[in-house]
């Protein structure tokens, strides 16, 4: 069988169908005049060299049953996510947002508990809720995933990205938006999550946020709709943020922490998500270990051994819930359980 039939049998892809698998990539500043550089936090549109920054990108495969849902991808372009992502009858799309103010704002030791997660909300709406910088609307998440779907929409009919759409056009129906990410990006979709109200949150290795009391807060999007994956040797669960942030969240209502090596899907209903797979002792390894890459858990002949992870992330119904148990919260270590 030829290699491009075998990947498409893996992924759950018919061999023949009508459609075809869109994919595009597009500058938000060719789609949007208003949209800024924002140098001081290392927002730009360009770098230095001139080489443009703000590529976003989007894909679809029509000959998938559409399940009528938006993934929205924060952080570098990572096509074979998306690629798995459309698989599942998900569109996706990749927008450039702000993230390199990580190591430029909030550095006031102590830091405030709320300044970064403020500075995300800034990030991600357009709107005012930080004093550490100010950013337009046209270049929060919000804005830019408006214009590429609305771009979308009129260029790749055949996508019918219209759906995504409110009435009126004047902004997402987030009610159909899955908001995922990795690391800053999973904080950052987590914190846009307690503000507006989505299907489905899917954090790998995050949120983090250090000691931020933002994961707390109330949140418009239900507890049971977050999903979190990590490593145990990443440092952000070894520190125990993780863990910390799971349980603001309210995570602990619906499930242990389940590995999923040890367990297969779907993990008790559960929306804690953990592996220990040989990492040689590489944090950094480790980190980036949980979404499809080079770093991925894989058997000798190269399959992704986390294939059921990631479709029970995305599609996993949410009102199927696992077991609650009680908040830690001042414990320094939680233990994954294993799920009989």
């Amino acid at each position: 069988m030829p290699i491009r039939a075998l990947f498409f049998l893996l992924l759950g892809f018919p061999l023949f169908a009508e459609g075809q698998h869109y994919k595009f990539q597009i500058r938000a500043s060719k789609i949007d005049s208003r949209v800024k550089s924002y140098p001081k936090i290392g927002f730009v549109l360009e770098d230095k060299q001139g080489k443009p920054q703000d590529i976003q990108n989007a894909s679809v495969d029509t000959r998938i049953p559409a399940k009528g849902r938006l993934a929205i991808w924060l952080m570098a372009p990572k096509q074979e996510l998306m690629d798995r992502i459309n698989s599942y009858g998900i569109h996706a799309i990749q927008v450039h947002y702000a993230r390199q103010w990580f190591g430029k704002c909030c550095q006031q030791r102590p830091v405030s508990e709320h300044c970064r997660g403020n500075m995300r909300l800034e990030a991600a709406t357009g709107e005012d809720h930080s004093d550490e910088t100010a950013i337009a609307k046209p270049d929060s998440i919000k804005g830019r995933a408006l214009m590429l779907v609305k771009h979308l929409a009129k260029t790749n009919p055949g996508g019918k990205w219209e759906q995504f759409l409110n009435k009126d056009k004047s902004d997402l129906d987030w009610g159909k938006v899955i908001l995922t990410g990795a690391s800053h990006g999973s904080t950052t979709a987590s914190r846009l999550a307690k503000h507006t109200k989505v299907a489905r949150v899917v954090a790998f290795c995050g949120p983090r946020d250090q000691y931020q009391s933002w994961q707390a807060l109330p949140s418009t999007t239900p507890q049971n709709r977050f999903f979190g994956f990590s490593h145990v040797e990443d440092m952000g669960w070894d520190e125990f943020h993780y863990q910390r942030s799971w349980e603001l969240l309210g995570l602990h209502q619906f499930g242990p922490i389940v590995n999923v090596d040890k367990t297969k899907a779907p993990y008790g209903n559960t929306r804690r998500l953990i592996t220990d797979f040989d990492v040689k002792g590489n944090a950094g390894h480790a980190h980036g270990s949980v979404t499809p890459g080079s770093r991925s858990f894989q058997s000798e002949k190269g399959t992704y051994m986390h294939e059921p992870v990631w479709r029970y992330l995305f599609t996993h119904p949410v009102d199927k819930v696992g077991e609650g148990g009680p908040s830690t919260k001042a414990a320094k270590k939680i233990k994954p359980q294993k799920v009989k």
